[in-house]
């Protein structure tokens, strides 16, 4: 597919490392600059476009990709005069690799669907070293012609491709992940944090509990900042609570009552309250143990 012009909006960190990825690969890119234009600038340098707006790249790509914070910020390049579906056309297709609500998803797909164009949500998983190599989790979804025209491009971009189902079901699998992943960060830090309120070694607590089945992926990665100082998940405090607070704005949704969720949510909430947005998850044991007693 290196015949097909990518529109890419979003670089960030992820988003700049997977517009590496594509341009390794022989994909010619057209992105659409921010206020942080340190990924735009290398894109640039390695043979970019530069856009002035949304619609401009939707105008002039074939596949448009968003790689964002947050829904408010896709509803924000795709709707208004400037914004993708001004531009968009038939036969499109649209992918958000960001973590949106499935809501939002929902509604863009439909609006897209008007003119003839598709939407994907692709949700990812990794970190933007293994983006630049082409080793991310790809979660996607949506309607299963339009994943068969880009496997082929999704699979330059990750080592595991899922397709989950209808449109939003890639977010909302997401967003369970990572509810799931941040409650499990939440409850390991604080029983670090108890821990040194008790007098006990951190690392004799964790390779107790790591002798069992609580032993996971995130218990290490928050065991080797408490014990060793490392962060190996470079994950804000800012962007935990955003995704835990979109899991309840999806279970509401949904009409369901999400009982575990409440207390990641109200922790993450309270470090963002005292400044620590900018802290990674694992820092949380240092905002715990030196708030435990509230």
């Amino acid at each position: 597919m290196t015949d097909k012009n990518i529109g890419f909006i979003g670089l960030g960190l992820m988003g700049a490392a997977m517009v590496e990825c594509l341009q390794k690969n022989g994909y010619q890119v057209t992105v659409l600059g921010n206020r942080n234009r340190t990924g735009i600038e290398a894109a640039l340098a390695r043979g970019a476009t530069e856009a002035a707006t949304a619609r401009e790249i939707a105008e002039s790509c074939d596949i448009v990709m968003f790689c964002m914070g947050t829904s408010d910020h896709v509803e924000s390049r795709v709707y208004g005069d400037d914004g993708v579906l001004a531009g968009t056309r038939a036969g499109q297709i649209v992918i958000d690799f960001g973590t949106s609500l499935p809501g939002s998803t929902q509604k863009i797909g439909a609006d897209l669907a008007a003119k003839g164009a598709t939407y994907l949500d692709a949700p990812l998983g990794r970190t933007p070293a293994h983006a630049v190599d082409g080793l991310l989790n790809i979660m996607c979804s949506g309607d299963e012609a339009a994943y068969a025209q880009v496997k082929p491009l999704l699979d330059v971009l990750g080592e595991n491709v899922f397709h989950l189902g209808p449109l939003g079901s890639g977010h909302t699998i997401k967003l369970i992940n990572n509810f799931f992943a941040m409650t499990t960060a939440c409850a390991m830090s604080e029983a670090f944090a108890m821990a040194d309120a008790a007098g006990i070694d951190r690392e004799k607590l964790y390779g107790v509990m790591s002798a069992g089945p609580l032993k996971s992926g995130m218990m290490d990665f928050i065991r080797n900042y408490a014990t060793e100082g490392k962060i190996d998940l470079a994950f804000s405090v800012a962007n935990a609570a955003k995704d835990v607070g979109y899991y309840r704005t999806m279970a509401e949704g949904l009409g369901a009552k999400s009982r575990m969720s409440g207390a990641a949510s109200a922790t993450l909430g309270e470090a963002l309250e005292a400044g620590h947005g900018e802290d990674m998850v694992p820092e949380m044991v240092d905002f715990l143990s030196q708030n435990l007693k509230g």
